[in-house]
């Protein structure tokens, strides 16, 4: 996912940095104390990086996400960026942009939080150990060390945010592609159009339909519309009233819509909800309505040969 999707996602919650900060108990004296211990981290970046990075190649499931030595030396440079930047000593909305993009990055090469997180642990670990090595005073190294960890704490709750905000946001992708799969508006002939309805049709999908539909008929210039709904299981009032509302809807545009695919019992239901589909034009097979179809545009459908006058074998017509 984008920077700019996440920013706009989040806007609401994730950039009220003062309220993230107070619930992780990150004050200004945490960043001013390890502003003061950057000196220690550049000095150890290298072993930092390297250390951290040899549990996620030595593990199957997270050694399948490096597949070779340039996106190894590429995420390692970013990994130093990041140690680095715990001590830049400010938490402000560029910071944040950046540990955004962590965890969207997790969830669109398909890093299960399950494996960051315990990521996270491997570095908190190692900063402990570099903490301790490097502070004479194990009071000081401990406070360091409780600074630390509001921070990363902190970034977990970003990246988490930013990895729902990214799989949410696929979802509702996949979700449109679905939708659009399942509403597949085909052209017979010039001026007739063809929507065959399969499946459950709840308020969600008739509108994602008419709105199809609509844009199609606009396009293709269409004259008729043909509504199968041989695919529905379920025909109740609701599903009638979706139908009707789309009907209206084409009968707007100058078009003519035929409801097809009406088996026995679909028409002993409409009859006992009283559902009135007087007004629109039905037939029980597919076949019987695009033959309506082509006859409403002047087309009609002939056996080959038929109405054409017979040749002799030189190819002329006989006298």
């Amino acid at each position: 996912m984008a920077g700019s999707e996440t920013r706009e996602r989040l806007a609401a919650d994730v950039y009220d940095i003062p309220r993230r900060r107070a619930f992780v108990e990150l004050g200004d004296d945490d960043l001013a104390r390890l502003a003061a211990l950057r000196p220690l981290a550049e000095a150890n970046i290298d072993r930092l990086v390297e250390d951290f990075y040899a549990l996620l190649l030595g593990h199957e499931d997270t050694r399948q996400f490096f597949p070779d030595a340039r996106v190894i030396e590429r995420v390692k440079r970013l990994q130093r960026a990041y140690f680095l930047g715990l001590f830049d000593g400010k938490v402000d909305e560029a910071y944040v942009d950046d540990r955004l993009r962590v965890g969207a990055a997790h969830e669109r090469i398909g890093l299960a939080p399950k494996w960051y997180l315990g990521a996270y642990r491997r570095q908190l670990r190692l900063l402990l150990d570099l903490l301790f090595a490097g502070i004479s005073d194990p009071a000081e190294a401990h406070a360091a060390f409780a600074s630390l960890q509001k921070l990363v704490f902190f970034d977990i709750t970003l990246a988490i945010d930013a990895y729902i905000v990214a799989r949410d946001a696929a979802l509702e992708r996949h979700q449109a592609a679905l939708r659009e799969l399942s509403t597949p508006v085909i052209r017979v002939h010039h001026g007739v159009l063809l929507l065959p309805l399969i499946g459950t049709v709840d308020s969600l999908r008739a509108e994602q339909v008419m709105d199809t539909v609509l844009v199609r008929i606009v396009e293709e210039q269409a004259r008729v519309l043909i509504l199968d709904i041989a695919g529905v299981p379920v025909v109740d009032t609701r599903v009638a009233e979706h139908l009707l509302q789309t009907t209206q809807a084409v009968r707007l545009l100058g078009c003519e819509a035929i409801l097809t695919g009406i088996s026995a019992h679909v028409a002993r239901t409409l009859v006992q909800l009283g559902v009135e589909i007087a007004s629109m034009p039905t037939r029980a097979r597919l076949a019987e309505g695009i033959e309506l179809a082509l006859a409403l545009v002047g087309k009609r459908i002939a056996p080959v040969g038929a109405g054409v006058e017979p040749r002799g074998p030189d190819g002329a017509g006989r006298a």
